[in-house]
């Protein structure tokens, strides 16, 4: 199983690239905006719940984790809903991130 910190990053860039494809208007835009904030929280939240100051700590930066993968879930499920989008990328994320 690959490394949870690479991952995390990778999860990260792969929505950018997901992002970056998606069609130029304002109505994706937004989308895309939110996508990119939340996928990119997943693996920096990861990263601080490495540095942990105690086990408390810890759960809660890994709560974190999981409540920005399920924000960036949705909005790929989003994405999923209006044409000119890539079905098959977004299958693939919505797996990563769950």
């Amino acid at each position: 199983m690959q490394d949870l910190k690479s991952r995390t990053k990778r999860f990260a860039i792969d929505c950018w690239k997901f992002c970056k494809n998606i069609p130029k208007s304002r109505e994706y835009d937004a989308w895309a905006r939110q996508l990119i904030r939340c996928s990119s929280s997943v693996g920096a939240s990861y990263r601080a719940s490495q540095r942990a100051k105690s086990t408390a700590d810890f759960i809660n930066k890994l709560k974190i984790v999981e409540e920005e993968a399920d924000e960036s879930i949705y909005w790929l499920e989003l994405f999923q809903e209006v044409p000119d989008t890539g079905r098959k990328e977004i299958k693939n994320l919505k797996h990563e991130a769950n």
